[in-house]
C-alpha cells in the first residue's frame, strides 16, 4: 500500500515538474525570439524623414531636410500618398517605406517661447512716444479692426523696434500683447539659424501657422539681424540655409491678409545691416527707435523698480540720476537689484543712498568689462 502511494507521489512530482519545465522552456523560446527580433531591428539601417512634394505615376518627389529633392519609388504598402505628407524613406535608394502617423507639424511649441504676458503699460517708463505709436499701429488694429475697414485703410502688418540693448524693446512687445489679450510668440533669430540647419524655412512656416491658430497673436522676433542681414554671395551651405529661412519669412509676411489678427514685431540692435527687403512697404515698414532714457525717463524707470523696495529717507535721487546718466532701463533695474543685495549683506531691510552708489559703481564696472571683452575677447 505504501509503495503505491510512493509511486503516485513520484508520478505527480514528475508530471508537475515536467509541466513547469515545458512552461519555462516556452517562455525561454519566446524571449529568444523577441531578442532575435530586437537584434534584427538594431542591425537594420535607420530610416530618413522626408516631405512629399508631388506624386505621379513614376513615383514620388520628396524633399530631404537639406533641401535636395529626388524622384523615388513608393513601397506597395503605402497607399493614398498626397503632397505635403511626411514619410519615412530608406537611406540607400530613398524608397518611401511608410507614412509618418503623427501630425504633419513637428512640435513647434518646443522651439519658441509662447505665453500670455501680464505686463502693463504703466510698468514701462520713459517711452511715452514709443508706446503711443505702438498703440496706434498694433493695439488699435487688433482691438478695433472695424474702424480701419470704415476708413478704408490697411494698418501695417508689423513694426521694427531698434535701439541699444536693454532699452525696453521686449517689454514694449509684451505690453502690447497683454493690452490686446494676444498670445505672445517669441523667436530668437540667432538660435533659429544656428540650431535648425535644414529645418529653418519649415520651422518659420510652422511658427506662423501656430500664430494663426492662436490668434490674436504677436510674433516677436528678437535679434532679427541674424536672420535678415543684407544678402551676400551664397558661398557656404550655412549661408544658403539662412537665405532660404529669410525668404520663407518674407513669404509669410506677404501672405498675411489685411486686418489679420497676427502682428509681427521685429527687434534689432543693428538696423544698419538689415536687408532692405524686410523694411519695404507692406512688411516691417514702421520703424520705431527705442533710445536710452533721458533724465525724465531715468526717474520714471527708477521709480518703477524701487516702488516695491523699502528705501531709506535720505536717498538723494538727483545725485543718483546724474551718476546713472546714459544707463539703459536694464542697467537701472540691475542697480536696484544690486543695491538690495548690499543691504542684505549688511543685515538691513532698508536700502540706503550708499547702497545705490555702490550698486551703480558695480554695474558700471561690469559694463566696462563687457565692452573690453567684446573688443579684445
Amino acid at each position: 500500500m505504501q509503495a503505491k502511494e510512493d509511486i503516485k507521489r513520484s508520478v505527480f512530482y514528475y508530471t508537475t515538474t515536467s509541466n513547469e519545465l515545458e512552461e519555462e522552456n516556452r517562455l525561454l523560446r519566446e524571449t529568444l525570439s523577441q531578442l532575435r527580433e530586437e537584434l534584427e531591428r538594431f542591425r537594420s539601417p535607420a530610416l530618413m524623414l522626408a516631405d512629399v512634394v508631388d506624386v505621379s505615376d513614376k513615383g514620388a518627389i520628396i524633399s530631404l531636410p537639406n533641401g535636395n529633392k529626388f524622384l523615388v519609388q513608393i513601397s506597395n504598402g503605402v497607399k493614398n500618398l498626397v503632397p505635403g505628407e511626411t514619410v519615412l524613406v530608406e537611406q540607400k535608394n530613398l524608397t518611401v517605406i511608410e507614412k509618418v502617423a503623427s501630425s504633419k507639424y513637428f512640435n513647434v511649441e518646443r522651439f519658441v517661447i509662447m505665453e500670455k504676458p501680464n505686463l502693463d503699460w504703466s510698468e514701462i517708463g520713459g517711452l511715452d512716444a514709443q508706446i503711443r505709436e505702438i498703440k496706434e499701429v498694433i493695439e488699435l488694429p487688433l482691438n478695433n479692426p472695424e474702424l480701419f475697414k470704415k476708413v478704408g485703410i490697411e494698418p501695417p502688418k508689423g513694426i521694427l523696434l531698434h535701439g541699444s540693448p536693454g532699452t525696453g524693446k521686449t517689454l514694449l512687445a509684451k505690453a502690447v500683447a497683454n493690452s490686446t489679450n494676444s498670445t505672445f510668440i517669441e523667436i530668437v533669430g540667432s538660435e533659429l539659424v544656428q540650431k535648425f540647419i535644414g529645418e529653418g524655412a519649415k520651422l518659420v512656416k510652422e511658427i506662423f501657422q501656430l500664430a494663426k491658430e492662436k490668434a490674436p497673436s504677436i510674433v516677436f522676433i528678437d535679434e532679427l539681424d541674424a536672420l535678415a542681414a543684407k544678402r551676400v554671395d551664397l558661398g557656404t551651405s550655412g549661408e544658403r540655409e539662412v537665405q532660404r529661412t529669410f525668404m520663407q519669412f518674407l513669404a509669410e509676411i506677404d501672405g498675411f491678409k489685411p486686418l489679420g489678427s497676427v502682428k509681427i514685431i521685429g527687434c534689432t540692435n543693428r538696423i544698419d545691416i538689415l536687408d532692405p527687403a524686410v523694411l519695404r512697404p507692406g512688411r516691417l515698414d514702421r520703424l520705431i527707435e527705442v533710445p536710452l532714457p533721458d533724465d525724465k525717463g531715468l526717474k520714471e524707470i527708477f521709480k518703477i523698480h524701487t516702488k516695491p523696495m523699502t528705501l531709506d529717507k535720505n536717498i538723494r535721487i538727483d545725485t543718483l540720476m546724474k551718476k546713472m546718466k546714459g544707463f539703459s532701463g536694464a542697467e537701472i533695474k540691475a542697480v536696484c537689484t544690486e543695491s538690495g543685495y548690499f543691504a542684505i549683506r549688511n543685515n538691513r531691510t532698508k536700502v540706503t543712498h550708499h547702497d545705490f552708489m555702490c550698486a551703480i559703481d558695480k554695474v558700471k564696472k561690469e559694463e566696462e568689462g563687457d565692452e573690453f571683452s567684446q573688443m579684445f575677447g
